[in-house]
């Protein structure tokens, strides 16, 4: 029964980020406070939670995945931040929410190619 209450509970934790941030921009009508907590690092908060949970009795290996998964956010966070300003960008000029969204997430994973090479080109591997 522990292995699987932990997973339904590591998915409604993390779900319910993501429901309380909508409720709170389209039930609330306060677009900068969902803003505000959808840029908070709330799934690498969660995440370094889980890997804390299911690895702190073995403190080396604890240390190596949170050192390696955070730098990896540090890294892919720079170049995920121009889709923020694509999207809206493409709808005030008519274009619809799905090409926006689809150009968006283009140009990130773009992005995220050209940082990967970059950093590896300087020895930083994620």
């Amino acid at each position: 029964m522990r292995g699987v209450m932990l997973p339904v509970v590591k998915i409604l934790l993390s779900a319910s980020v993501i429901y309380v941030v909508n409720e709170i921009v389209v039930r609330h009508s306060k677009p900068l406070l969902g803003s505000l907590i959808a840029s908070l690092p709330l799934v690498s908060v969660l995440t370094f939670i889980w890997i804390w949970h299911d690895l702190r009795a073995k403190p080396d290996v604890l240390v190596e995945k949170l050192s390696v998964h955070s730098a990896g956010v540090f890294w892919f966070v720079l170049p995920s931040l121009p889709m923020f300003l694509l999207i809206p960008w493409m709808l005030k000029k008519g274009i619809g929410f799905w090409p926006a969204m689809a150009a968006g997430c283009a140009l990130t994973m773009v992005l995220y190619l050209v940082v990967a090479r970059l950093l590896a080109r300087f020895g930083v591997m994620i």
